[in-house]
């Protein structure tokens, strides 16, 4: 029986693996709802139009009866603005479900039939939606918090930091009331990479960097980087940290040594969340300020 179940974690570990070096993440999806990650959640409601851009959105909520509305988490994926769906990301709305969160997971547009800022635009468009509409599956508009990696960590970064996108969607700005954006760009200003393609035709490059919109009454945050991290350095958190602090905003830093870029999303799930306590500390940093 414990060969068995060694045997079994083995695969579970080479799947996750495979998923993320083939189409990341869908795969790892799979390993962790074999590896009970499903366990106790449900998904509520899925496809669900929101926005005026086509875009759709998942939701998901522990199957436990609550005594009242559950705080709400609006979770981004990565994909460096070009790759990514909702779907793919199952096991991170998964694992905050299991926490007790409604969880909602947005799609948005991509590179190269956009640049910015349409994805941050299509971020706010779901908040947006989420206000109007998370009640009737047991969320509390009154208590929403953005989370995120890579590139859905930069949507949240300038969802909370930056005014504009919300008040133009008729939001206010406070609705956020906490965030936890992994391992994303914050000061990446020369553009390298992808950011090329996907900052193509700014004209005021320092608008589309969250650090220039730091602010002593920004959200709580808790930025999270990954110490062997080659893809978006720690600089940016550890840059846009230092912004706040010294504003006076609250702000907390969590780097987790000898993690890469990937290591820090694939240990939100159950075959990899032994890697480091991304996820515990993550429900953590949220629950303490969506009380």
């Amino acid at each position: 029986m414990k060969r068995a179940l060694v045997l079994l974690v083995a695969l579970l570990v080479v799947a996750g693996v495979v998923a993320w070096n083939t189409e990341p993440p869908r795969l790892l999806s799979w390993a962790d709802r074999i590896a009970g990650g499903g366990r106790g959640v449900r998904l509520v409601a899925d496809d669900v139009p929101f926005g005026t851009t086509g875009q759709t959105l998942d939701i998901w909520a522990p199957d436990a009866p609550a005594a009242g509305p559950r705080p709400v988490l609006i979770w981004f994926y990565g994909g460096g603005w070009v790759h990514g769906d909702r779907r793919a990301y199952d096991f991170a709305a998964r694992a905050f479900a299991r926490a007790g969160f409604v969880v909602v997971v947005p799609d948005y547009r991509k590179v190269p039939q956009v640049r910015f800022p349409a994805f941050v635009q299509d971020g706010a468009a779901a908040v947006h939606w989420v206000r109007d509409h998370v009640a009737r599956y047991g969320g509390d508009p009154g208590r929403v918090a953005l989370s995120g990696h890579s590139a859905g960590a930069y949507i949240v970064a300038m969802l909370a930091l930056d005014r504009r996108w919300l008040r133009a969607e008729g939001v206010d700005p406070a609705i956020v009331r906490a965030g936890v954006p992994m391992c994303g760009p914050y000061d990446f200003y020369p553009f390298t990479g992808r950011a090329v393609e996907a900052m193509r035709g700014v004209r005021e490059p320092a608008m589309t960097q969250p650090i220039q919109f730091a602010r002593a009454d920004a959200p709580p945050l808790m930025l999270i980087s990954a110490g062997e991290d080659v893809q978006v350095r720690a600089r940016n958190a550890i840059n846009l940290t230092a912004r706040l602090r010294s504003l006076g905003a609250p702000v907390i830093h969590r780097d987790y040594p000898g993690l890469s870029h990937e290591n820090v999303a694939m240990a939100l799930s159950v075959p990899f969340r032994g890697k480091a306590p991304v996820l515990a500390d993550s429900i953590a940093f949220l629950r303490q300020h969506l009380r």
